[in-house]
């Protein structure tokens, strides 16, 4: 108790401790409330998987998923919101990165034309963004400006359509936007149509057409969350919030298809499914294996990956010890594994077993309100 309660010192106790020399700023974007006021930060050591609370970063809104550009200096938030300066829809907020103190400066602001936006995504080259709303069903794009902000949106891609289950699936959900690793396609995964859209993409001009014949179909009722490439750029894996399943898929980047590898439950068999839903896939930097987290369940479940075809087998169902957790993240050595407890607002740390891809929980735990989305900043 005594180690935790160390960890777990107020921001405000340390701003007056000298910064230690740490490879990564960590942030950290929430849903506001009592608890929280926006993006938050950490100096992160991926060494030793110890962190340094630096406080609220900046204020925003609903700030739930955060994406960082290709030269690190600059963050990207959406604001899961129904309204943006009294008109229908939600927004994106630039951020410029201040490397020596975590703090975040506010560049400017777009709509996103849709409602609840949920996830963003910026492109290999850095010049644009792109993102899904939820509550809209939509996927657009919006150029990076020269100075880190961003204009208006160049396109708008409405889904239409439904699926199987009448309380979740009675309209399009675009729950995530991730680019081909060549950065030449984007897929969206839609919770209620049940499939992964495929778009053209142009680092120039973004998004420029849909190519509904590419489109992944699963299985009704699936409900697609979030959508993760394997470090070789051969499969992609995405996360089945409604059935609790990861999917695999062959990828053919010549022509953008996705086929189909097979799919795995992300829980063990006979578990009580009421209340249970998944969150966030990641694929481990060297590829051997696939990560997946159990809301209700509060778990991550482990796989190990056959690097040759993309299939996956079990290799166990970790308790967090947490509540909810909504997304998690592996940092950038690939040594630790870091749950974000929406519920029991803290974040959890694992080491990654090098041999077999199990997690064992560490000494590490840090209070923030709310969190549901984690980001790692090289710090050269």
């Amino acid at each position: 108790m005594a180690s935790l309660t160390r960890t777990l010192m107020t921001a405000a106790a340390l701003a007056s401790l000298p910064l230690p020399a740490a490879p990564h700023l960590l942030y950290v974007g929430t849903y506001t409330g009592p608890k929280s006021e926006g993006i938050y930060a950490f100096r992160y050591d991926d060494a030793t998987g110890a962190a340094q609370p630096l406080g609220l970063a900046a204020k925003s809104v609903n700030p739930s998923f955060l994406a960082i550009h290709p030269n690190g200096r600059f963050l990207y938030a959406v604001n899961e919101t129904d309204q943006w300066q009294g008109k229908p829809g939600g927004s994106v907020t630039a951020f410029a990165i201040d490397p020596a103190s975590g703090q975040l400066r506010e560049l400017n602001q777009q709509s996103t034309m849709g409602g609840s936006p949920c996830h963003l995504s910026v492109d290999a080259s850095g010049h644009q963004v792109l993102v899904a709303n939820y509550g809209g069903g939509s996927v657009l794009s919006l150029p990076i400006q020269p100075d880190g902000g961003l204009g208006k949106h160049t396109f708008l891609s409405q889904h239409t359509g439904g699926s199987v289950n009448p309380a979740r699936q009675k309209e399009p959900h675009a729950h995530s936007v991730t680019l081909s690793p060549d950065n030449r396609f984007a897929f969206v995964a839609d919770l209620g149509t049940d499939r992964i859209h495929t778009y053209l993409f142009d680092s120039a001009k973004g998004l420029t057409a849909a190519k509904p014949h590419l489109d992944a179909r699963l299985s009704p009722g699936s409900g697609p969350r979030h959508f993760a490439f394997s470090p070789d750029g051969h499969h992609a894996y995405v996360i089945n919030e409604m059935t609790c399943t990861v999917t695999g898929f062959r990828y053919e980047p010549a022509t953008g298809r996705l086929s189909e590898v097979g799919s795995v439950s992300t829980v063990p068999a006979g578990t009580d499914m009421n209340g249970v839903s998944t969150a966030e896939v990641r694929v481990h930097p060297s590829g051997r294996w696939v990560f997946g987290s159990n809301r209700g369940h509060d778990s991550i479940a482990v796989f190990a990956r056959d690097t040759t075809s993309g299939v996956l087998t079990p290799v166990e169902v970790r308790k967090t010890g947490g509540q909810t957790p909504r997304n998690f993240n592996l940092d950038p050595s690939g040594h630790f594994l870091l749950a974000a407890g929406q519920n029991s607002h803290d974040i959890r740390s694992f080491r990654i077993d090098p041999k077999t891809g199990k997690l064992t929980p560490t000494e590490h735990r840090w209070e923030v309100g709310s969190p549901v989305c984690l980001r790692f900043v090289p710090l050269k």
